[in-house]
């Protein structure tokens, strides 16, 4: 049962060996667990609109959140600004989850600390903690900036980050001179979308609440993107402004610290956005929300703090998302949109075109965070598919009505159906009664296709991975899902599974698709 260094084995063949075989089938028997065929029974009677119906009945139980919790994208802002420490007041099972979640996404080591709040710190309160995790973050890292953020534990006793935070200075536990954004961030409400967005709030106080705002003082604009983490998506927003020759910050931009270069040397803080950027940003013409259905408190702080319109701009993806941008920074700041990209929405309208016949009528389900699931619906629609199933575990019914708003307008969409408040068990049972051609998610929707394929190869509803998480593949994260560039990265996936699913068919059949095998 052991391995060897002459032959290393993946856990896959390894735990097929006979004496792993028999350890389980000893520990069934000890668990006194039910047969086979009546794991069979039951797994067949999931299938069905039966138990879709019960299902959806649930009230009081959620399983498989489509979501994460709100210190985990608190996390995320705090890695977009430069030289800064990620530093969660709370539990340190709670940091390892998130270290290990975005360790497991960015194959990147992800710099956190805890102050490992324990039983003696939720009675009497976790302001020992902070002092001594603050003082010894300081000493041991030595950030220019501690972005602090709260786990259930904090939450739940009622620790004020504020008084605690001005005490720990004040005491001699911190120096002064540096910064400590800081955002209340209890995980048993919002997701990982509402933390990134209480923490940009959390920055942006600290940074410009004694700055007096001069709204076109600064010939430039600034970017929000919200929780994003395909870090293609940071560079081709950079790529397009350069082009466009505008000058533009990008708020929290945590590209260069997720994927820097192995040449030998550990880079704990790789780029970011700077302090002095955070400080201009009120002197900009206008912030540029790309996520508008996640940034509330950030359009609050950008509209009443730095007295700017904070214009919304529906998330860019696919072709008239991209337009909708690009138009409106060239609104904005007179700067023409140059021929370069004229020329790549000309490829992506040619891309458009050659793939329509194989997209054409193709259903998809599909689930994620509402600006992502409302982007990715819109380009869809355009490409000429039908998203039959709409899961959003994080959206509201302003984005439900809006989303039916918009499939409502196209010949596409009138078969739609738009979720909320689900989760991905909800999501299995409606794979198995709709049945599209496609599912469209993260990383944890290959054990929905897993349990269609077991309801029989009819049934399998393929997994297009797109989204967040992206455990079980490589590299995806650095793609680009934004922008002309990144339409063309999501049509050229979606046009080769289809290509794919066609030619699994053919085999399968032990037949060839004699006119179009070669030329498809």
């Amino acid at each position: 049962m052991s391995q060897t260094t002459e032959k290393i084995q993946n856990c896959h063949p390894l735990f097929e060996q006979d004496a792993y075989q028999t350890l389980f089938a000893s520990k069934r028997a000890l668990e006194e667990a039910h047969s086979p065929e009546r794991v069979q029974e039951v797994f067949q009677w999931t299938t069905t609109p039966e138990y879709e119906a019960l299902n959806f009945k649930r009230e009081a139980l959620t399983i498989d959140p489509a979501k994460a919790c709100q210190p985990l994208g608190a996390v995320l802002c705090s890695l977009g600004f430069a030289n800064t420490l990620p530093y969660v007041h709370g539990s340190q099972g709670c940091v390892a989850y998130f270290r290990t979640y975005f360790n497991r996404h960015f194959k990147e080591p992800v710099a956190c600390v805890s102050d490992s709040m324990t039983e003696d710190a939720a009675v009497f309160g976790g302001n020992n903690n902070l002092n001594t995790g603050l003082q010894n973050a300081s000493a041991l890292y030595k950030p220019e900036i501690i972005a602090v953020s709260t786990t259930c534990m904090a939450e739940v006793i009622g620790d004020d980050l504020q008084a605690f935070i001005a005490n720990a200075k004040k005491d001699g536990f911190l120096d002064a001179a540096i910064p400590v954004p800081y955002a209340h961030t209890p995980s048993f409400i919002g997701s990982h979308i509402t933390g990134w967005d209480n923490m940009f709030e959390g920055f942006a106080r600290t940074f410009t609440a004694n700055h007096q705002p001069q709204p076109g003082k600064l010939s430039r604009l600034n970017l929000v993107t919200g929780f994003e983490t395909y870090l293609g998506n940071f560079r081709v927003l950079k790529r397009m402004m350069e082009q466009m020759e505008v000058q533009a910050s990008v708020l929290s931009d945590p590209s260069d610290v997720l994927d820097t270069p192995a040449n030998g040397h550990y880079q704990m803080y790789a780029g970011g956005t700077t302090q002095q950027e955070m400080r201009d940003a009120p002197d900009a013409i206008d912030t540029l929300l790309l996520q508008p259905w996640q940034l509330l408190k950030s359009k609050k702080v950008v509209q009443e703090m730095w007295n700017q319109p904070a214009t919304e701009v529906a998330i860019p993806v696919g072709l008239a998302g991209t337009d909708e941008l690009l138009m409106a920074i060239s609104q904005l700041t007179g700067k023409a949109i140059p021929d370069s990209l004229a020329l790549e929405r000309g490829r992506l309208v040619d891309m458009m075109l050659d793939s329509h016949t194989w997209l054409h009528g193709k259903k998809f389900g599909l689930f994620g965070d509402p600006d992502f699931v409302m982007g990715l619906t819109r380009f869809l629609l355009e490409l000429g598919c039908e998203p039959t199933v709409i899961l959003c575990h994080n959206g509201n019914k302003r984005w439900q009505k809006a989303m039916k708003k918009m499939l409502d307008a196209s010949p596409y969409g009138q078969e739609s159906e738009v979720f909320i408040n689900c989760d991905l068990w909800h999501f299995r049972s409606l794979m198995f009664t709709r049945q599209p051609d496609f599912m469209i998610g993260n990383s944890y929707a290959k054990f929905i296709q897993r349990d269609t394929l077991a309801k029989g190869e009819q049934f399998e509803v393929p997994l297009i991975r797109l989204g967040f998480p992206l455990f079980d593949r490589h590299h995806l994260h650095r793609q680009t899902t934004w922008g002309y560039e990144g339409a063309m990265s999501i049509l050229t996936t979606l046009v080769n599974a289809v290509l794919e699913k066609v030619d699994k068919e053919t085999i399968k059949l032990g037949k060839t698709d004699y006119s179009f095998d070669l030329i498809r």
